[in-house]
C-alpha cells in the first residue's frame, strides 16, 4: 500500500504558498499583499520556512495518512 498522504500535504502546501499567488509576505509596499503575482528574494525565504514548517506539522504531528491500494 503506498502512503500519499504526505505527498497530497506538500503539493497542496506548493500551491497555496506560491509567493505572490494569494498573498505575499512581506510585500513590496506593505507588511502583506493579496493577489498581486509579483515576488521578491524576502517573500520567497519566508515563505519557504512557512512551507517547510507547516508541512513538518501535517506530515509528522498529525499524521495524515492517504492509502490507495
Amino acid at each position: 500500500m503506498s502512503d500519499w498522504g504526505p505527498v497530497l500535504v506538500a503539493v497542496i502546501l506548493f500551491v497555496l504558498l506560491t509567493p505572490g499567488l494569494l498573498f505575499q509576505l512581506p510585500g513590496r509596499n506593505r507588511c502583506v499583499e493579496f493577489g498581486n503575482f509579483q515576488t521578491s528574494a524576502p517573500a520567497v525565504i519566508v515563505h519557504s520556512l512557512l512551507y517547510f514548517a507547516l508541512v513538518c506539522v501535517f506530515t509528522l504531528a498529525v499524521k495524515i495518512h492517504i492509502y490507495v491500494s
